[in-house]
């Protein structure tokens, strides 16, 4: 029998919606140390500037699922900026270009170098009606992320932002567009003659693309 006043009806109040479970958070660095892509000594980086630790992209993505997993990230942080192309600058931001591009469903093309200078080639063509999102591994000095805005700018297309992997210090404000990197890593960089290694007579690597 129902107590206390109950009726026994069944309660027709609402039930709070039971929570989808969260998938679990990219650990981009922990990617790296299994590849083996974090590297340490001494290193002259492609800005000029050296350096003791370096970030070897091209490690961790040899492997397709990991590849895949950071383009997808890179991709979950930016789609809201309704890129139409993405755009990286050869060879460092091909694969991760690619594989962003992928997971935004738009194309993706990169640029090399031409008589020292970033150019399209190979038939890739940008227009007024693109909007491009610049994707590398890994964001330094910001250098050849200016450098590639420039060149899709100067075809007349819109930069909607630009995206890496590891950010190594850089901000929306020192590019001038919206900057999304998935680990922010701040390493100590040096100019040649404020260099501890290079004081201490240790021989420097260039473990880059660029050289």
């Amino acid at each position: 029998m129902p107590l206390n006043g109950e009726t026994g009806a069944p309660s027709l109040e609402p039930r709070a919606p039971t929570p989808e479970p969260r998938p679990p958070r990219l650990d981009v660095l922990d990617l790296f140390w299994k590849s083996g892509a974090l590297l340490e000594g001494h290193f002259r980086l492609s800005s000029g500037l050296h350096s003791d630790r370096y970030l070897q992209s091209a490690l961790v993505l040899q492997y397709p699922e990991f590849a895949a997993a950071l383009g997808e990230a890179i991709a979950g942080r930016t789609r809201h900026l309704g890129a139409t192309v993405v755009l990286s600058p050869a060879l460092g931001g091909i694969v991760i270009g690619q594989e962003t591009g992928f997971a935004l469903g738009v194309r993706a093309i990169f640029a090399e170098r031409q008589e020292g200078r970033l150019a399209l080639r190979r038939g890739f063509l940008l227009s007024a009606s693109d909007r491009v999102l610049v994707v590398e591994d890994v964001i330094t000095t910001g250098l050849s992320t200016r450098e590639t805005v420039d060149l899709a700018t100067a075809t007349g297309a819109t930069v909607v932002g630009a995206a890496a992997i590891i950010d190594r210090g850089q901000s929306d404000a020192t590019l001038g567009l919206p900057l999304f990197g998935l680990v922010k890593l701040e390493v100590p960089t040096y100019q040649v003659e404020s260099c501890p290694m290079c004081s201490k007579g240790q021989p420097v690597v260039k473990p880059g693309s660029r050289s």
